[in-house]
């Protein structure tokens, strides 16, 4: 009877059809997550001119779907490393789905907001999730690259809502973009059949045929059969609070800093996909034009994203956090100042790799930080803390446009986070990653709180 290590056999495996699958409906999930974020900035302009909104409300009315978010993403983090990653992406799609469309549908701020509230718990636990299960059945030589193609469908959807919004408004009015959203809850079946359950937990609840299967798709040479038997981990929870395993053994530090970055980093992305259209009307830009520089941000966001990550595959993720993060800032900054059309357009697409690439490259490097039992927790956490920036980055941009301040310190504002993201990255060690502890001979864990079985 042989035991069979799953995180070795995926670590080696070649790229497949199997991989494939989990890299399409994991892009698809997350397209619609990017146009759920850009699609509020995109109608933002119509809603106030509709519905008589202040800019102070405009924002607060923006916050309330990210308070849903930072709620989701605390709660299915977590539950989905104890009731596994595939149950709550299920779930997660159908709030998200369903809501956002509900939100064109609403007749009233209130309505409006109480069905982004809901959308937003979906949205908030399907990207650590979607993001966990990649890197569960990544090749360790493109984990960041496949986690990185799956968050460029986040930019994708980001540069969909603006584009769609340009020609469906005029026409049928704020409320189509929205109600769109709804149609891919056919898709569900297709969705349920294709996404594979985290091997960790399959193994952790006896389900070794459903495992056995799995791995040999991965593997097709392994021919795996009943005689195989797959490692077990046992996690000793502590009081049952999964989040306190991220501070135990020497990741104190590293999870602190992660939260610091992860706040910092949504607060610019959310701040800027909310006002940067609001910001370039008030520079002198048509909106149609402003609309144009958030397809141009998320297109810098899709190019940076992809050439970064093949670095960090071949590097390491913190060598390109750390000046990408600095370089973000910089270019934000400098958009303030009138220039050449085209250098703006520059500055756009470098602001938007630097930034929304930044937090692309932070999720595939938070992904693979932890060991596997703690993926969906750790992402979730972080995403949740970084949401509470996230909620504050619209409500902020909007006191400083009633404030009516040169519109350098508007820009200002959001490139100064950019800057303490790349400080708090600076001092995230290295060693006491999960990929540094698991290169021994016998086992891919080498912590104190697991303990590796046979089935």
């Amino acid at each position: 009877m042989s035991s069979l290590n799953t995180n070795r056999i995926i670590e080696n495996s070649k790229f497949n059809r199997f991989h494939t699958m989990i890299l399409f409906w994991g892009t698809f999930i997350i397209i619609l997550d990017g146009y759920d974020l850009a699609v509020y900035g995109a109608v933002l302009p119509v809603l106030i001119e509709d519905w008589g909104l202040s800019n102070v409300e405009a924002g607060a009315m923006g916050s309330y779907g990210l308070i849903g978010v930072m709620i989701g993403a605390f709660f299915f983090g977590p539950l989905a490393d104890r009731v596994g990653r595939k149950n709550v992406i299920l779930i997660c799609f159908v709030l998200f789905s369903l809501f956002t469309g509900l939100c064109g549908l609403a007749d009233s701020p209130t309505a409006f907001s109480t069905y982004r509230f809901i959308a937003g718990l979906g949205l908030g636990g399907i990207m650590p999730n979607v993001i966990a299960l990649m890197t569960d059945y990544s090749p360790k030589s493109m984990r960041s690259l496949t986690v990185s193609i799956i968050l460029c469908g986040y930019s994708v959807g980001g540069m969909l809502a603006p584009a769609l919004s340009i020609y469906l408004i005029p026409s049928y009015g704020w409320e189509i973009v929205y109600m769109i959203t709804a149609a891919p809850l056919l898709l569900l079946p297709f969705i349920w059949k294709h996404l594979p359950d985290a091997t960790v937990f399959l193994a952790a609840k006896g389900r070794t045929e459903e495992l056995r299967q799995i791995m040999n798709k991965i593997n097709p040479a392994g021919n795996y059969t009943e005689e195989d038997h797959f490692e077990k981990i046992d996690i000793k929870q502590e009081a049952g609070i999964p989040v306190i395993q991220l501070f135990k053994n020497n990741r104190a530090l590293s999870t602190s800093m992660f939260w610091i970055a992860y706040f910092m980093c949504l607060l610019v992305v959310y701040g800027l996909s909310t006002w940067l259209p609001k910001l370039m009307m008030q520079a002198g830009y048509g909106l149609n034009s402003s609309l144009s520089f958030l397809i141009i941000m998320h297109a810098g966001t899709i190019v940076g994203t992809l050439i970064i990550a093949k670095l960090a595959d071949r590097y390491g993720s913190k060598k390109m956090l750390v000046p990408m993060y600095t370089i973000g800032a910089i270019c934000l900054f400098l958009m303030s100042f009138k220039s050449d059309l085209w250098v703006i357009c520059l500055l756009v697409a470098i602001t938007g790799a630097c930034t929304v690439g930044a937090q692309n490259i932070a999720n595939a490097y938070v992904s693979q930080y932890y060991p596997p039992f703690l993926r969906s927790t750790a992402l979730g956490v972080a995403s949740g803390v970084g949401r509470i920036g996230a909620i504050l980055g619209p409500t902020i941009g909007g006191i400083l446009l009633t404030m009516n301040l040169p519109i350098q310190i508007n820009f200002l504002a959001f490139a100064i986070p950019g800057v303490i993201a790349s400080i708090a990255f600076f001092f995230i060690p290295v060693k006491h990653a999960y990929d540094y502890t698991e290169k021994t001979e016998d086992s891919d864990i080498n912590e104190s709180d697991t303990n590796s079985k046979v089935i």
